[in-house]
């Protein structure tokens, strides 16, 4: 592996930079709609009235700066050609989620809402994946300027990790599925035009295949919006969903019937390293605001950088982000040469580790910066708040750390690289 990054992305990276100072910045800064990164975040973008969903100016700015990206060229970046991408490979989008996390808050990236002028669109790559011709046909388009958007319908309220348990159920009726059920934290269902919701079809508790995803419409009689859970960071899109005796053709049948878990697993690798690679960028960004806010400010007539008790946290949290950046490059890199699911574990140690680190680069932060760190005038608070989530909804640290025990007790296989 050649450590340095290639010419061709070094120069998307100013290609891209150029375009964030160009078109996003300025329309950051128009009519107050600074008011959503600034000590006014939470507030400005959270609708109160409609019980703590996004507002609609907010999500009218994110829809905004999507098409200028997508006019320019970027959002596309990762999807494949016939969409109209570039393919970008997965050291790519590893780099580019670093590199725009690391810039900080702002309408170039705003990982609380998934939103970043280059697209990490997984709902599109499953469509072209595991779609029928007709779904695809319908879908595609949407999915890939954001004018569509599916839910993504698995965990249950007594059942999130342990998926294989899931208790809802789909009865075969004819030619269409009768569904009943519940499901909780469907990220985006105020916006979502269907539910792809995954249910047990045969088998037994604990069987890995018997599970079949569905895409069901939201105005499907029978599927219900119960209420939309508040969060540790507000906004809330997170929706408690009731299904009662919720009935959908057999086309809704998204990939192989009883094969649903496969659509779950496709692209854990790719979108976990991805946010793992966030997750080092805003860590990354915290560390360097802690460096600048120590040479500047002084107690007892002395920059805090002077003090050890300031430079060995900071030290540490640095080589950490220094290590953890070589080993997402690499695991990347290896994923695009060998394939996604020859690098299971190590994608899991990347994404765990990650995640923990932000949180404690971001609680330093807070410390560094004192009583101004714990306000909302610095954006610390809100990156620990966003990034906490992570270690729980990404895979929980505790199933990633048992994944890679599975493969180191050789209780798991990973996948061979191709050609071997």
């Amino acid at each position: 592996m050649d450590f340095e990054l290639p010419d061709q992305l070094r120069k998307y990276l100013e290609e891209l930079d150029e375009f964030i100072d160009r078109e996003i910045v300025p329309l950051e800064q128009a009519d107050d709609n600074i008011r959503f990164f600034d000590h006014r975040r939470e507030d400005a973008r959270t609708d109160w009235e409609r019980g703590g969903l996004p507002s609609a100016d907010w999500e009218d700015l994110l829809a905004e700066s999507r098409r200028r990206a997508d006019a320019a060229g970027h959002l596309r970046y990762a999807y494949p050609a016939e969409y109209g991408g570039r393919e970008g490979s997965n050291l790519d989008m590893a780099v580019i989620r670093e590199h725009l996390a690391r810039h900080g808050l702002g309408l170039h990236c705003d990982l609380q809402t998934e939103h970043a002028v280059v697209a990490n669109n997984v709902g599109l790559l499953l469509m072209h994946e595991y779609g029928s011709p007709a779904q695809r046909s319908e879908w595609s388009d949407g999915l890939a300027t954001g004018a569509k958007f599916f839910a993504f319908g698995i965990t249950e309220p007594d059942h999130g990790s342990d998926a294989t348990y899931m208790e809802t159920t789909a009865v075969r009726d004819g030619d269409t599925w009768i569904l009943n059920g519940e499901k909780t934290f469907n990220t985006g269902m105020h916006r979502a035009d269907a539910d792809l919701v995954f249910a047990r079809t045969s088998g037994n508790p604990g069987d890995g295949v018997g599970i079949t995803a569905f895409l069901v419409p939201v105005d499907t009689p029978g599927f219900t919006v119960a209420e939309f859970l508040w969060t540790f960071n507000m906004p809330t899109d997170h929706a408690h969903v009731v299904l009662n005796d919720v009935r959908v053709p057999a086309t809704a049948v998204f990939g192989k019937e009883g094969r649903g878990l496969a659509v779950v697993q496709h692209f854990f690798n790719e979108n976990r390293l991805r946010q793992a690679a966030s997750s080092l960028g805003a860590a990354q960004y915290c560390i360097d605001r802690s460096i600048a806010y120590a040479k500047q400010r002084k107690t007892f007539g002395t920059p805090l950088a002077a003090n050890q008790a300031i430079q060995f946290p900071l030290v540490e949290l640095t080589t950490q982000c220094e290590m953890l950046r070589a080993f997402i490059h690499k695991t990347a890199w290896s994923m695009d040469r060998y394939g996604a699911f020859t690098q299971s574990a190590q994608v899991s140690m990347c994404n765990y580790w990650s995640n923990r680190l932000c949180c404690e680069a971001a609680d330093r932060a807070i410390q560094i910066h004192g009583a101004l760190g714990y306000s909302r005038h610095t954006p610390f608070e809100h990156i620990y708040r966003h990034h906490r989530r992570y270690r729980i909804t990404e895979g929980s640290e505790e199933i990633q750390i048992r994944r890679v025990a599975g493969y180191l007790f050789g209780f798991m296989k990973q996948q061979a690289p191709k050609g071997l």
